[in-house]
């Protein structure tokens, strides 16, 4: 099955804790786990962010929620215990536990910082957390929708300038990736134009030690890279004497160009016009910060007893 919300993770998880004892967290995310019957995969699943366990994340939410509401507690670190109004809650046998349901708790609104003479319709439609996810999931469902948006801008303005542009933008990211040393250098090093993109080398790193040969093509979307165009800078890379190389284009690949593997020692990275953006807004060229939030968490060393 698919990992469930952090509201359907609610009544399950009080249920897993009624026997009044202390629960180490830990375990209780293990338990709901097999409860749930979720695979390995959906166990290891992460939020977009790539750093947290989406499982993880709701069963935190939903341990949140319910201490809100006064139904669980936390008597120690990373340990769970239900409370006296959890046990009566349980007695009166709930087919669910949501937001709505936990709306009955004035704690619980002042949490959510909903005034408890609202309706509880208007709270439920008004408030974020009402929603099926986790605060966490809202806030980077947001950022990957600004970043999308973000993406598609740049590749629409690429393609409209000169491809003077894009060579100096394929120069510019890659020193800031890392490759070329300074801009000067990267600059005397590829300078070729033509076919409305560059060709030409580059130093894999600031000492020289290696050169990677690339080819860009400013193409429209409609025109797709194909497995002719990699076939043809595998051999320029052979008579160069190379074996490294990058393929950049605003547009994308076919299957068969991104299927072709040489046969020899060669290795090519391809970069389409997703993939290059994401690199842009990930390095900042063309791009610059607009807002930035951090997102803190309590630091539980620092409230341990000497």
């Amino acid at each position: 099955m698919a990992v469930p919300d952090y509201q359907t993770i609610m009544l399950p998880f009080l249920k897993d804790i009624e026997d009044q004892k202390e629960h180490q967290f830990r375990g209780i995310i293990e338990s709901l786990a097999v409860k749930f019957h979720l695979t390995e995969d959906e166990r290891k699943e992460l939020l977009p962010s790539g750093k947290i366990r989406l499982f993880d994340n709701r069963v935190g939410w939903a341990k949140t929620y319910l201490k809100k509401a006064g139904l669980v507690d936390y008597p120690r670190r990373a340990v769970v215990v239900i409370t006296q109004r959890g046990v009566e809650f349980l007695k009166s046998k709930p087919q669910q536990i949501d937001n709505r349901v936990l709306s009955q708790f004035s704690e619980f609104l002042e949490f959510i910082n909903i005034q408890q003479s609202n309706s509880i319709e208007k709270a439920v439609s008004a408030e974020p957390e009402m929603q099926k996810q986790t605060p966490e999931e809202i806030l980077e469902g947001g950022y990957l929708r600004l970043r999308k948006s973000l993406a598609q801008e740049l590749i629409k303005r690429i393609i409209e300038l000169p491809p003077s542009f894009f060579e100096k933008l394929v120069v510019e990211l890659l020193v800031k990736m890392g490759y070329g040393g300074s801009i000067k250098d990267a600059g005397k090093a590829i300078g070729k134009s033509g076919d409305e993109g560059i060709d030409g080398t580059i130093k894999e790193d600031k000492l020289g030690l290696d050169i990677i040969y690339i080819q860009a093509k400013r193409w429209d979307f409609s025109n797709k890279v194909g497995r002719p165009e990699i076939q043809k800078f595998v051999g320029a890379l052979a008579g160069q004497g190379a074996k490294k190389g990058i393929f950049i284009t605003t547009s994308s690949f076919t299957p068969e160009a991104l299927e072709y593997t040489p046969k020899n020692e060669t290795k090519i990275v391809l970069i389409n016009g997703e993939d290059l953006t994401q690199l842009m807004i990930d390095y900042n060229p063309g791009v610059t910060s607009q807002q930035t939030y951090e997102i803190k968490k309590i630091d539980s060393d620092y409230f341990e007893e000497e």
